[in-house]
């Protein structure tokens, strides 16, 4: 018994440890140096053994007892305690909770049953529309490549007047146990039926319009309809219009991405329009009534005497329907003024007039910031 570690220090815990803190200390071991998880690396394997041997004696109280008090010696049938060694070891004794634990029902793990009602798969697709198709809502088609049981076997795989034999090896399970018997006593492990490839069952005489599959793929056109308010790049879903179910289990839905083309004049913020609309000098200065496009047409927009270039004029209810409730938000109109150019001689004149009149000019007017700078 000399050459044997201190089971405390083999968990790596110190001899106050809780029942808690040892468990978790073996747990942590038994993922670190189980064997099935290092295949023929005899270290792990040690390492391994020399763990479950420590916590079958530190996590009972009795045994834990009397380590504490004789060492090794407490379980060495020759020395006289009657402990009985570790027999229990050839099956794990009452490891099998904290295997469950740590490698999810590894010893004889049951599989979900393959013939279970099963939801189809989802379908993804994507739609263009216009600025104004996302703002008021519109009807779309889709066209999609969708998987439905087929008509001729319903789904079964199998021909017609013929039904599905329950594999004889994993009795419709889908799956078989195979038991081996290991240097830890007998271990089971859980595999797909290889006979009847999972499914449960064996199909004799397949279905020739579907080839035993039970479904088939063909193009559908799907009508969608775009609710008002939508936005680029947000997702519509259809229920049902996925790929068919498996087992009778339901359709899988239909996700549509829609995609907004951008408008040559408005943009979006929420549910906000922006518009830039140029006027010109006069038109600032004097005031005037231009008109406007908005999504419902265009409108009469006031400009007040004396606009600045960037004022921003809001035309209330002409915005985005909001997706959600009823009512819209508002437009928004950015004006922009615009600098007339090429100028005749009387234009220019008057507008010289008209800034001297402002005391604007000097007797300097018209050479411009260059011709005063070079006098």
């Amino acid at each position: 018994m000399a050459d044997k570690r201190d089971y405390y220090e083999v968990l790596g815990v110190r001899k106050d440890a809780s029942a808690d803190e040892i468990k978790k200390a073996f747990r942590k071991l038994t993922k670190e140096n189980h064997p099935d998880l290092h295949p023929g690396d005899k270290k792990c394997e040690e390492r391994f053994k020399e763990a479950n041997e420590a916590y079958e004696v530190l996590s009972d109280e009795e045994k834990r007892k009397k380590y504490d008090q004789y060492g090794h010696a407490a379980f060495d049938p020759n020395a006289g305690f009657g402990a009985g060694g570790f027999g229990d070891f050839g099956g794990f004794g009452g490891f099998g909770d904290i295997f469950s634990d740590i490698f999810g029902g590894f010893a004889g793990a049951q599989r979900s049953n393959p013939n279970a009602p099963r939801k189809g798969e989802s379908l993804r697709a994507t739609v263009n529309i216009s600025f104004e198709e996302a703002a008021f809502g519109c009807k779309k088609e889709v066209t999609v490549a969708r998987v439905e049981s087929c008509a001729d076997c319903r789904g079964t795989g199998c021909a017609p007047g013929t039904t599905p034999e329950i594999c004889p090896d994993c009795k419709g399970t889908g799956s078989v146990t195979v038991s081996q018997r290991t240097p830890f006593g007998m271990m089971q492990s859980s595999s797909p039926c290889t006979r009847c490839r999972g499914t449960g069952k064996i199909i004799h005489q397949p279905c020739k319009t579907c080839r035993g599959m039970g479904s088939i793929r063909r193009q559908h056109k799907v009508e969608v309809n775009i609710p008002a308010g939508i936005d680029d790049g947000q997702t519509i879903s259809k229920p049902g219009g996925g790929n068919a179910g498996v087992n009778g289990g339901p359709a899988g839905d239909l996700l549509v991405s829609v995609i907004v083309r951008p408008h040559p004049r408005f943009e979006r913020d929420g549910t906000s329009v922006l518009l830039e609309q140029e006027i010109s000098y006069a038109q600032a200065v004097l005031g005037a009534d231009v008109e406007v496009p908005t999504l419902d047409g265009k409108v009469k927009l006031t400009i007040p005497e004396g606009t600045q270039p960037g004022a921003v004029f809001r035309l209330r209810g002409k915005g985005i329907p909001f997706l959600r409730g009823s009512g819209r938000g508002d437009q928004f109109v950015s004006v922009t003024v615009k600098v007339p150019k090429n100028l005749t001689a009387s234009q220019k004149e008057l507008l010289r007039q008209f800034a001297a009149s402002m005391g604007e000019l000097d007797g300097e007017a018209g050479r411009g910031i260059f011709g005063r700078k070079k006098k």
